[in-house]
């Protein structure tokens, strides 16, 4: 009965041993695994800062850039009313100065007429008519009578300007300052067009780049996903890359179609993922995030987008989130978010050989 007993009890230790010894590889498992999530982990942290300090930059300076140009064409709108208003100042500086001329001749020739009439009447120089003594009044003609005369002459003579010269500088120096205001202006508005023009070719320069890069890419990867098919992207207005717009052109093989509403989901989708790689391909970045794109793919073209992740696999970490029991396959790792019941929900984990493993 005791040997009996101690057997039972030695298997007893030996299956303890043994599960001992599982729990210890599974503990170095959960470990390792917990070690290179850390890493990775720390790894997408530092990448995302990177990223997001470059796009804060990058935003940080299109907002400059965009308030520059703001004040800049505030500055020209109030540069163009007070031009406005500097050439009707100067149109209307120009009619004073014309009156002021035309008065000026008039008095002139009236002051000529006056010496040539009194050389011709008189005899002597305007000099010597005003240093003579006063003239008699004529004959019973009272001063008042006479003074009246006079006035009536001198009114009809018409009023003189006496400060003509004195305005005539005045209107020199106004037309002076809004000359060199009116110069600041042009040259404020040549600058400004310099500016102008040099954003639009960066940004044409740019465009110009990216479209051919991501237009061929494009074209390869749709032959890739769509064998003995053609796929392309044209610019809706080539002549101006600031206004222009996309347009895709997908003609999978043996079928000709015009939209591509025409095309099924499978296809639309396809299409979708060619221009998406062609844009990382032409574009790179370290990290890709892909949220079940494919959803309506069939088992043949869910291949093809499995070999065309397994092609970005060595330039770049995808993480792809599916339901697609074959892209679970292709993963080198799964993640997943678990609840037993009445506890709380926990993040699993699988390396790529355990899941082949289980899926065997």
């Amino acid at each position: 009965m005791l040997s009996h007993r101690l057997v039972q009890v030695g298997e007893r230790l030996a299956a303890l041993a043994e599960q001992q010894d599982a729990a210890e590889k599974r503990r170095y498992q959960l470990r390792t695994a917990a070690l290179v999530t850390d890493r990775l982990a720390g790894a997408v942290a530092g990448r995302l800062s990177l990223v997001e300090g470059r796009l804060n930059a990058l935003h940080e300076q299109r907002r400059q850039r965009q308030a520059a140009a703001r004040a800049a064409l505030e500055r020209l709108d109030g540069l163009r009313r007070k031009r406005a208003a500097s050439s009707q100042e100067l149109e209307n500086a120009r009619d004073l100065r014309r009156q002021a001329e035309l008065e000026e001749s008039g008095l002139r020739l009236r002051l000529e007429a006056t010496v040539e009439a009194v050389r011709r009447e008189l005899g002597c120089e305007l000099d010597e008519v005003i240093a003579s003594p006063r003239p008699d009044l004529p004959h019973e003609m009272n001063p008042e009578a006479r003074l009246d005369q006079l006035d009536e002459e001198l009114r009809k003579l018409g009023p003189v300007n006496a400060l003509a010269l004195e305005d005539h500088q005045a209107l020199e120096e106004r037309h002076t300052f809004i000359e060199s205001q009116l110069e600041d202006v042009r040259s404020a508005r040549r600058e400004l067009g310099k500016v102008v023009r040099a954003i639009d070719g960066e940004i044409t320069d740019v465009f110009a780049a990216a479209f051919a890069d991501v237009a061929e890419n494009f074209a390869k990867l749709f032959i890739a996903l769509f064998p003995g098919g053609t796929g392309q992207l044209r610019l809706t207005d080539p002549e101006d890359l600031l206004t222009t717009g996309i347009e895709v052109e997908a003609r999978p093989s043996g079928k000709r179609v015009g939209k591509l509403s025409l095309l099924s989901g499978g296809e639309r989708s396809l299409t979708a993922l060619a221009f998406l790689f062609a844009v990382f391909r032409s574009r790179p970045s370290p990290f890709y995030l892909l949220d079940e794109v494919e959803a309506a793919l069939d088992d043949v073209n869910l291949n093809r987008f499995l070999e065309l992740i397994d092609e970005f696999r060595d330039e770049a970490q995808l993480v792809v989130v599916s339901h697609q029991k074959r892209t679970m396959e292709a993963a080198d790792c799964l993640y997943g978010v678990t609840m037993q019941p009445g506890g709380a929900s926990m993040v699993v984990s699988e390396r790529a050989d355990r899941v082949g493993a289980t899926s065997r």
